[in-house]
């Protein structure tokens, strides 16, 4: 009697064990990456910053950059929140909010690549090679710095050994603060909104 119990312990445990893993797993294989082209406007995913959870930003097609935050016919500082953008170097495993060189965000997805190499060759000695970015901004909601316009930052890992999958504000200061990432101010401001996941789901694949 005692050995039928420790058996259906057994099978319980693995049962709960598959119950939690498979769904992680199901979701990993799932997450939403790449732009998609909707009428005049590409939307693409982007994390929450304060919650981890993927949101959507719009962007009209052919927009025109702002210019940097500091010239003073362009935008008010003040009217402007931080959207972080966070390469991957080689061999980093993952789905990535944009894959690939140019891969499915064609239109700037090279640029960050090259800025990468450019900046930190240790790390990511070739372009071609880096297998995609994230996104990060705050969503008002959820209590994040959130504005229509927005301030492009890329963060490179300083090192293979800092690399890890970033979704939250918190890890991305923190990491910084300990030498992890080294930030790039690109001085580019855009406008861009958050919208629904069906929005999303509606435009057609771009790359």
């Amino acid at each position: 009697m005692r050995s039928l119990l420790t058996v259906k312990r057994v099978l319980f445990a693995l049962a709960f064990v598959a119950i939690c893993t498979f769904p992680f797993n199901a979701l990993a294989d799932t997450l939403p990456t790449g732009e998609r082209s909707h009428g005049n406007v590409t939307i693409e995913p982007a994390y929450d910053d304060m919650t981890g959870g993927i949101v959507y930003l719009q962007t009209p097609n052919h927009h025109a950059p702002l210019g940097p935050t500091n010239t003073t016919q362009q935008v008010n500082p003040h009217a402007v929140a931080p959207l972080y953008l966070i390469v991957y170097p080689a061999g980093t495993a993952g789905t990535f909010n944009c894959m690939g060189v140019p891969g499915n965000c064609p239109d700037h997805a090279g640029a960050i690549a090259g800025l990468a190499a450019a900046q930190m060759p240790s790390v990511y000695p070739v372009a071609s090679a880096v297998p995609g970015h994230d996104h990060l901004v705050g969503v008002a909601k959820t209590g994040g710095d959130f504005n229509v316009a927005w301030h492009v930052y890329v963060e490179l890992f300083t090192s293979t050994a800092a690399v890890h999958h970033i979704t939250l504000l918190g890890d991305l200061n923190s990491t910084k603060s300990s030498g992890g990432l080294k930030e790039v101010d690109t001085g580019i401001v855009f406008l861009c909104a958050v919208v629904s996941e069906n929005s999303y789901q509606a435009g057609n694949p771009v790359g």
